[in-house]
C-alpha cells in the first residue's frame, strides 16, 4: 500500500510538471534501491557470523528476516546441545581405565587416544597423532591381526609395548565403514589370580597324592579273609581313594596343561592311534559295547602324541561309560573340504540335554552326578580334552539328543594335516 501511494504521489508531480516520467523513473529508482538494500541485509544475515538483532516492521521483507533470525536461533542451541553432548562423550571416553584408540580403517593411522592410552599403550598427544599404529604398538602384532580383518581372532593377549609387566587383553571393534576403535584393558591382577588359583591347585593335588598313595596301600593290607565281615568297607574305601586318586591326577594333569605356552611338534601316526584306542575302548567296556573304528582319511597329524592320546582316549572312553550295555560306539576319522581333518565319537548312550551343552567342557561340571560317580567320572576329562585342542588350534563340536546318542568332533585345520610318513622324511 504504501508503495502504491507512493506512485500515486507521483503521477500527480508528474501532471502538475507536466513530466510524468521523470518523477515515476525516481520513484523506480528508489523502490530498486531499496529492495537491493532489503536483500543484502538478508544475505549479510545468511553469511555472517555475528549475532544481528531481529528485523522490525511489517514488510515481506522483514517477515522473511525475522523467520531467519529464528532458525538462526534454533541452529545455534542444536549446535551447543551437540558440541555439549560432544565434550560429555569425549570426557565419559578420557575416564576409562581401558585405552581406547581411534583408527582410520583405510590407512591404519591414529586418529584420536585417550589418556589410558598413554598409560598402558605409551602413546603421546601429539606427537603420535595420526601416525601408523602398527609402528607405535611394536613388538605386538598389531599390523597381522588387523590385516586379517573379520578372519582374525576377536581379542589377543599380549604384554604392553612400554611396560612388560602389564599385560593387556586387546579388541578391535569395527563401528563405522572408514573407523576402528583399539580397546585394551589391562588384565595383569586377574592374571595374577588365575596364577595363584593354579598354582594353588597344583600344590594342593601334589601335596594330596602321597597320602592318598599311603591310605590306599594300607586299606589293600586290610583286606583280609579274617574278618569277611568287613570286606564290603574296605572294598568301598579303597575305592574311594582310588577315585580322589584319580581326580588329583587329572588336576595336576589340568596344572601342567595350563603351565605350558606350547607343544612339541611331532607327526601323530593316526593309524596305530586308533587301534590303540580301539583296544582301551574294548578293555574298558569288557565286552557290553560294540566297538568300530573308520579310518577314511589316509593322513596324520602334527602334534604332541601324548597330549592327543589322552584327548581322543578321554572321549573314547567317556563313550563307553555313558552308553548302556548292547550299545555301540563308532570312532571315525576323515577329511574336511577345508583341507582339515575331524575324529567323531558317535555313541548310542543317554545323550546329554541341550541346556547342558555350553557348560559341559567346564571344570567338575556333571549332567548327572549320581550317574557319573557310578561311572567312575572326575569331572575333569573334557576340561583336559578343551586344553589339549586349544593348544592344537583345534575345535571340539558336540551334539546330542536325549536316549539316542552323542557326537564329539574335533575339528583340526589344514596345518595339522600332513601326509602318512612326509614328516618323518622332511626331518631326515
Amino acid at each position: 500500500m504504501q508503495l502504491l501511494a507512493l506512485y500515486l504521489a507521483a503521477l500527480l508531480l508528474g501532471l502538475a510538471i507536466g513530466h510524468v516520467w521523470l518523477p515515476l523513473a525516481l520513484v523506480s529508482m528508489g523502490v530498486v534501491a531499496w529492495h537491493y538494500w532489503r536483500l543484502w541485509r538478508l544475505l549479510a544475515r545468511l553469511t555472517g557470523r555475528q549475532r544481528l538483532p531481529p528485523a522490525r516492521g511489517r514488510s515481506v521483507w522483514s517477515e522473511a528476516e525475522d523467520l531467519l533470525h529464528g532458525r538462526q536461533i534454533d541452529v545455534r542451541n542444536r549446535k551447543r546441545r551437540l558440541l555439549d553432548m560432544l565434550r560429555a562423550y569425549r570426557a565419559a571416553a578420557e575416564a576409562l581405565p581401558d585405552a581406547v584408540v581411534l583408527i582410520d580403517r583405510s590407512t591404519q593411522r591414529t586418529l584420536w587416544f585417550n589418556q589410558s592410552a598413554e598409560r598402558l599403550l605409551g602413546l603421546r598427544y601429539p606427537r603420535d597423532h595420526d601416525k601408523p599404529v602398527a609402528e607405535l604398538m611394536r613388538p605386538l602384532p598389531i599390523a597381522v591381526w588387523m590385516t586379517a580383518g573379520q578372519h582374525a581372532e576377536p581379542m589377543i593377549d599380549a604384554a604392553s609395548p612400554c611396560d612388560s609387566t602389564i599385560r593387556l587383553n586387546l579388541r578391535v571393534i569395527a563401528y563405522s565403514d572408514q573407523q576402528w576403535m583399539l580397546i585394551a584393558r589391562d588384565i595383569s591382577k586377574l592374571m595374577h589370580l588365575e596364577q595363584v588359583r593354579r598354582d594353588f591347585v597344583a600344590n594342593v593335588s601334589h601335596e594330596l597324592r602321597t597320602p592318598l598313595t599311603v591310605i590306599h596301600g594300607y586299606l589293600e593290607l586290610l583286606e583280609t579273609d579274617e574278618m569277611p565281615e568287613w570286606t564290603p568297607m574296605f572294598e568301598e574305601m579303597r575305592r574311594q581313594s582310588q577315585r580322589m586318586a584319580q581326580i588329583v591326577e587329572d588336576l595336576l594333569t589340568l596344572s601342567r596343561l595350563e603351565s605350558q605356552e606350547s607343544l612339541p611338534e611331532e607327526s601323530v601316526s593316526m593309524l596305530g592311534l586308533l587301534q590303540t584306542l580301539r583296544r582301551e575302548g574294548e578293555a574298558l567296556s569288557q565286552g557290553r559295547h560294540t566297538i568300530s573304528i573308520e579310518d577314511n582319511a589316509g593322513v596324520d597329524l602334527l602334534g604332541s602324541i601324548k597330549e592327543l592320546h589322552s584327548a581322543f582316549s578321554n572321549l573314547v572312553s567317556n563313550a563307553v561309560r555313558y552308553t548302556p550295555t548292547g550299545g555301540s560306539i563308532r570312532v571315525l576319522f576323515a577329511r574336511e573340504p577345508n583341507g582339515g581333518a575331524v575324529l567323531a565319537v558317535h555313541d548310542t548312550g543317554y545323550g546329554i540335554p541341550a541346556q547342558h551343552l555350553p557348560r559341559i567342557t567346564e571344570r567338575f561340571y556333571r549332567v548327572s552326578t549320581s550317574r557319573s560317580r557310578e561311572s567312575g567320572g572326575t569331572g575333569l576329562g573334557l576340561s583336559i580334552v578343551k586344553h589339549v585342542l586349544a593348544m592344537h588350534q583345534a575345535q571340539l563340536e558336540i551334539s546330542s539328543e536325549v536316549g539316542q546318542g552323542s557326537v564329539f568332533s574335533i575339528h583340526f585345520g589344514a596345518a595339522r594335516v600332513i601326509e602318512r610318513g612326509t614328516f618323518d622324511a622332511q626331518r631326515h
